[in-house]
């Protein structure tokens, strides 16, 4: 069973209007070659599920300048003044999430919880139209779970079926959304068959992937076109 697909077979998975989840950091981790296809393919109104905005030319960023989201879940805008602007026209629709407090909603959404406990925010603007609870004498936020339509993500190496294999940082927030994805498409450098990767290198299992396309390589001179 080979779960390989064309990046023009896997694409056919992210409509327009679909929530996207999104591993990177600052761009790192970003898949270069799903994003690229996205832009050629005409999909917008997405809503984008990411770390942050990118950088207005690299990565997820592109998507934001050039109009294809609706709404952006974030923990910051990051060095992509458009997303900022469009925040501020009113075109584009933040919700904010602390860094933390992002990731734990994605794996806990990945995992099948009904959310989370935190303190952060609690007295704040974050705290704001959420509920609480009391636990042991303790006040917390009910933070809830994120999932997606469809995860994209970025791998070193996979395998075949799906295990995948991180490069260093750009692992980030990778394995984590690769299970909140109701389908998970992994861009990967490099594909061997099943049994070319050591066990103890896989950090996602291919359990959670249902599709591996081949990476074109990160180059970003074409976006500034």
């Amino acid at each position: 069973m080979t779960k390989v697909q064309s990046i023009q077979e896997a694409v056919q998975h992210i409509k327009s209007g679909s929530s996207l989840m999104v591993g990177g950091f600052g761009g790192i981790g970003n898949p270069p070659t799903v994003i690229k296809a996205i832009l050629e393919s005409g999909i917008d109104e997405l809503t984008l599920i990411c770390n942050d905005a990118g950088f207005p030319h690299i990565g997820i960023g592109q998507l934001i300048t050039k109009g294809r989201a609706k709404k952006l879940v974030a923990s910051h805008i990051g060095s992509n003044p458009n997303a900022g602007k469009l925040m501020h026209e009113k075109k584009l629709d933040v919700e904010f999430s602390p860094q933390g407090t992002l990731v734990e909603r994605i794996r806990a959404g990945g995992v099948g919880l009904g959310g989370i406990l935190v303190d952060i925010g609690v007295d704040g603007l974050v705290a704001e139209g959420k509920e609480k609870v009391g636990v042991n004498g303790r006040t917390f936020l009910i933070e809830p779970p994120i999932t997606a339509d469809v995860a994209i993500v970025y791998a070193k190496k996979a395998d075949t079926f799906g295990n995948l294999v991180f490069d260093k940082s750009a692992r980030n927030t990778n394995p984590l959304m690769a299970m909140a994805g109701t389908v998970t498409i992994a861009e990967a450098e490099e594909i061997v068959p099943v049994g070319g990767l050591d066990p103890e290198e896989v950090v996602t299992p291919g359990a959670f992937v249902d599709m591996v396309v081949k990476s074109e390589g990160v180059n970003w001179a074409w976006a500034w076109e």
